[in-house]
């Protein structure tokens, strides 16, 4: 069956002569013309071979896909941070007036207005980017008793109960159950890679590495050599918080944890794909190994990744296994200028003291707590952290 032109024959012979009149070659006449006279459809193309979405065998090398890792940052020097006084007492102290408010108008106001310095109760879940810094709060050291005082993680959730996945809808290629099982399998890995004790402690990060679809090799097994043989250039903290059982042990066993995690359909490059976006802080509160070590440090991890499930018509992929297609992190608190053995380093008071010969680190210094920034926008180079 034939197609009704969308203009009639008279209309289309004014619109010939007018683009004749305007000087349009035959090409540019062309294109005019697509545009109010329709054509037939293309045929409709052969299935396309299924294939390794773009970037997992063809792309570069696994360390530097979409992105790298900023460089981590040690607390050498660390800088307090100052509050205009002209701002005004709402500027700085809004909790004066925001803590006479009922909490369902509080609710929807930034973190740093309802934060209240050595306020303990639990913050509301992340659910958008933050627009500001966390604000300063007690600035008592913390205690073996009390690891997260003069912390804005104190407000924080605790472990696994800060890593809440959205709720599962159908997106892109897959259903709302196979969504969810997504879902539940990118929380389970950042479960295992950032808070599972044993990898904390050291140990190897089986469970997570599992979870890798085995069909991106350059990852897997990147990682895997990472692990066995670490290097400036193979860090396996990229993907896994571990401290040297030799050095640090953890205080008690909580680890706080702040951030989100969503879920769009791929586009572009990555069409074809589902995937999940995570951006998470993780506090790590340690202290040294050996015995009577009272000195409690904490070291602040924030990774965003971004994991891709493809669709199994289209890729070569295993079912029921992640994709990484991109991920970033910063460490705060954590030796840089140590050659890399795939452990964080934290430093402590009597580390700076006993290292005076050492330059000190330069550049702006970075809150490890804010999270109003991608990671895009911080310094790469090893430098300062404002606070841990």
């Amino acid at each position: 069956m034939s197609e009704k032109p969308s203009v009639s024959d008279e209309e289309w012979a004014a619109f010939v002569e007018a683009a004749r009149d305007q000087g349009l070659g035959t090409e540019e006449q062309g294109r005019a013309l697509r545009k109010v006279r329709p054509v037939k459809p293309p045929k409709a193309p052969k299935r396309p071979k299924r294939q390794e979405p773009a970037g997992w065998r063809t792309g570069p090398a696994w360390q530097e896909m979409n992105g790298g890792a900023a460089r981590r940052r040690r607390a050498k020097a660390v800088l307090g941070i100052t509050l205009a006084a002209a701002l005004g007492l709402v500027a700085v102290r809004p909790q004066l007036v925001t803590g006479l408010l009922p909490e369902s108008m509080t609710s929807a106001l930034p973190d740093s207005w309802t934060e209240r310095p050595g306020d303990a109760t639990p913050l509301a879940a992340e659910t958008a980017r933050p627009t500001a810094a966390p604000e300063p709060v007690d600035p008592n050291r913390p205690t073996l008793e009390e690891p997260f005082r003069g912390s804005p993680a104190l407000r924080w959730a605790d472990g696994a109960a800060g890593i809440e996945a959205p709720a599962a809808k159908a997106t892109g290629w897959m259903t709302k159950a196979q969504v969810a099982k997504a879902l539940a399998t990118a929380r389970d890995f950042l479960v295992s890679a950032n808070l599972d004790p044993a990898v904390l402690r050291g140990g190897r990060p089986a469970h997570a590495l599992a979870l890798l679809d085995p069909k991106q090799p350059d990852l897997r097994s990147g990682m895997e050599k990472a692990l066995a043989e670490p290097s400036d250039r193979d860090d396996p903290t990229l993907l896994f918080s571990r401290f040297s059982p030799d050095q640090v042990r953890p205080v008690g066993t909580v680890v706080k944890v702040r951030g989100r995690m969503t879920l769009e359909n791929g586009k572009g490059k990555d069409a074809g794909t589902v995937l999940i976006r995570t951006d998470y802080t993780f506090v790590y509160p340690v202290v040294k190994a050996r015995p009577g070590a009272d000195e409690v440090a904490r070291t602040i991890v924030r990774r965003q990744i971004t994991f891709s499930v493809a669709d199994p018509a289209r890729f070569e992929t295993t079912q029921g296994k992640l994709g990484v297609s991109a991920w970033r992190s910063n460490v705060g608190n954590d030796d840089c200028n140590r050659p890399e053995d795939g452990f964080f380093h934290p430093w402590f008071a009597e580390d700076r003291a006993a290292d005076q010969a050492s330059p000190e680190p330069s550049g702006p210094a970075v809150d490890p707590y804010d999270r109003s920034k991608d990671l895009d926008q911080l310094p790469r180079e090893c430098g300062r952290v404002s606070r841990t």
